[in-house]
């Protein structure tokens, strides 16, 4: 089983020694309820590191539901048993009180790309992402960070902090894993109901229609209202938006020759699944 440990200190006394041996290291930040798509992140760090870190930390600086927060599942034991297998060298899991001490009180905010879409639903949760990474990067000493392209703007909210700042990070975006009917493995999935989980593929064959539609010519308001009908038509809640957007900005763009995605956010069983592809 990778070795654990909770606190800075003894992080630091592995990733010091590991720097003094000129090895590379890699980290994986999680906030645990692991699946397939974390494990596909910390394989990546294997092939390309020579110290892989998965770090498990349920961040409530990114909460912006104290509900949600309290529904995360947490089940450290069985991450461990699944890292085992990549394997990692190390799991930091820090308590909250080793990552946000009393009296701390800095926020890293990243204006623009965190803005609209996620920033617009979920008020302050990308200023807790782009603090927490700081910190996780500073606490680890990494090389290379891993991030799944699942959470499209999260990944450029980490680009720009990383450029930003100048932080000594090469931040590797890896391919969204999916079940076998397109759904993006997430933590949150195991909250959907059977008859939810058999309803939760459509989102993502509906914005791949709508994706390969904009491809042959139609308009892209018109193939995202139609996408839009077919996610309700299947028996979601709602949808919170289906949006064309430049894929390194998060700007609305309706230029085809520069890089685009499509990002989705929709409820299904008071789940919020979200999912984006290019275009």
């Amino acid at each position: 089983m990778p070795t654990i440990v909770r606190t800075v200190a003894d992080l630091r006394a592995h990733t010091r020694a590991w720097r003094a041996a000129g090895q590379t290291i890699g980290v994986v930040p999680t906030m645990g309820a692991l699946h397939d798509g974390h494990l596909s992140l910390a394989r990546a760090a294997r092939r390309e590191c020579d110290r892989v870190i998965t770090t498990i930390f349920i961040n409530p600086m990114q909460f912006n539901n104290p509900d949600d927060l309290l529904k995360y599942p947490r089940t450290e034991a069985a991450d461990a048993t699944l890292l085992a297998t990549v394997p990692v060298d190390l799991i930091f899991a820090p308590t909250r009180e080793e990552v946000y001490p009393e009296g701390f009180k800095t926020v890293v905010s990243v204006a623009g790309v965190s803005e609209p879409l996620e920033g617009r639903m979920r008020p302050g949760h990308f200023d807790g992402v782009a603090t927490v990474v700081t910190k996780l990067f500073g606490m680890t000493l990494a090389d290379r960070g891993y991030f799944g392209q699942k959470d499209w703007q999260q990944l450029q909210v980490v680009l720009r902090l990383v450029r930003d700042l100048n932080l000594a990070v090469q931040i590797v975006g890896c391919e969204t894993i999916r079940e076998a009917d397109g759904l993006a493995m997430s933590s949150r999935n195991v909250r959907l109901t059977p008859d939810g989980r058999a309803k939760a593929g459509v989102l993502y064959r509906a914005i791949t229609t709508a994706a390969d539609d904009i491809r042959a010519g139609q308009s892209d308001r018109m193939a995202i209202r139609e996408a839009a009908e077919a996610i309700r038509a299947a028996g979601f809640e709602r949808v919170e938006y289906i949006e064309l957007r430049d894929a390194a900005t998060l700007m609305p763009s309706d230029d085809p020759a520069s890089p685009r995605r499509m990002l989705a956010a929709c409820w299904l069983d008071g789940v919020r699944l979200i999912d984006n592809i290019p275009v």
